[in-house]
């Protein structure tokens, strides 16, 4: 099931995205919330006369980094022997069709695509047998990043955390093996990365066995999984667009920060 969250006439509901063409595509309103139990409403609206909304509101946004071995060697990093976290704050996500506001303090920002893991249920110390358990679903996300504030200050809160550096959407994908998915990012139409999910060096049972070590996930929170190698600057005006296969595709543009 795609489950997407969306506003329509001022009021904001989950829906489930019907269809196969992306011009006839509709929302079965969801009654309730998709991390309990739920049951389709019936009632249904064409996904052309609603916005979408970024598909869940995390409390925190848990990102790896340097999981693909391309990407962490394009960097002149080393692969790290166990995953590597850092956070987003919820204020950095927004939505498909958002802006991103290229920040004022940045002459470097990047784009990073990646598979997102959506959390479904409270949950500490998974043991690994149990992580589809805690799952509800995936969605593509971008890791936008400032690239030149990361090296010169060294820790990532303010390169990687700023408002709107993290896009997620359009929907979340319940029912996929995410084991060997494409993932792909194209700017104004131009393919900058392509990798597949079978390339990560630590797998999704081990990135959230690893965080769920050290602290409780609470519903719709969010793991990004790390992106692939082919990471490059952005500039305003461009239109940037993560596709990721059984999914679908995230589109942002790159504003001037106002």
């Amino acid at each position: 099931m795609r489950i997407a969250r969306f506003s329509i006439d001022g009021n904001v509901a989950f829906g489930a995205v019907e269809g196969d063409k992306p011009d006839e595509l509709v929302l079965d309103i969801i009654k309730g919330i998709p991390f309990a139990e739920f049951e389709l409403s019936g009632t249904k609206v064409p996904l052309s006369k609603v916005r979408l909304l970024p598909p869940v509101l995390p409390n925190k946004v848990v990102a790896f980094g340097r999981n693909y071995a391309e990407h962490a060697k394009e960097l002149g990093n080393e692969v790290p022997d166990a995953p590597f976290a850092f956070f987003k704050p919820s204020t950095s996500v927004i939505g498909p069709g958002d802006e991103i506001q290229y920040p004022s303090f940045s002459e470097e920002l990047h784009h990073e695509a990646e598979l997102a893991v959506v959390i479904g249920r409270m949950c500490r110390e998974v043991p690994r047998e149990r992580v589809k358990d805690v799952i509800l679903g995936y969605t593509c996300a971008n890791d936008i990043t400032a690239r030149d504030v990361q090296r010169r200050e060294k820790q990532w809160a303010r390169a990687k955390g700023f408002d709107t550096s993290c896009p997620l959407g359009p929907w979340v994908e319940t029912d996929l093996d995410p084991s060997d998915l494409t993932v792909q990012l194209t700017v104004n139409g131009q393919q900058r990365q392509l990798g597949r999910t079978s390339e990560m060096i630590h797998s999704i049972e081990d990135l959230i066995v690893n965080i769920t070590e050290a602290m409780t996930l609470l519903p719709g929170d969010v793991i990004l999984t790390g992106t692939p190698a082919g990471v490059g600057p952005l500039a305003v005006g461009d239109e940037v667009s993560v596709s990721i296969e059984g999914i679908g595709t995230l589109t942002n543009k790159v504003v001037k920060r106002g």
